[in-house]
């Protein structure tokens, strides 16, 4: 199995930046991605931004150009570098890990980090 822990998250105004990170631990071996979701209250929970094995990327539209993922192999850490925060990207961030293919659902998530941005 898969464990993944994130750290970073916090209070920032807007046009802030604050950064993301998700320590994965266990049969990392199994993961052909990974990536992050938010989930603001009361609504349902999106995909943010992935990172395949390769090294592809993808982003939500409403994020191109402010948030950048990336991924330490090393220390099988991924990182979500965030930039010109708006109020609107307030919710609670959860890192996921695939291993079976971006298609399907994440096979492992995160406990979550709450972001906040203030106006």
């Amino acid at each position: 199995q898969v464990q993944l822990v994130e750290s970073g998250g916090g209070l920032v105004q807007a046009g802030g930046s604050l950064t993301l990170s998700c320590a994965a631990s266990g049969t990392t071996y199994s993961i052909n991605a990974k990536g992050w979701y938010r989930q603001a209250p009361g609504k349902q929970r999106d995909l943010v931004a992935f990172i395949t094995m390769t090294g592809a990327t993808n982003y939500a539209d409403s994020v191109k150009g402010r948030f950048t993922i990336s991924e330490d192999n090393a220390k099988n850490t991924i990182y979500l570098q965030m930039q010109n925060l708006e109020p609107e990207d307030t919710a609670v961030y959860y890192c996921a890990a695939w291993s079976h293919g971006i298609n399907h659902s994440p096979n492992s998530w995160g406990q979550g980090t709450q972001v906040t941005v203030s106006s």
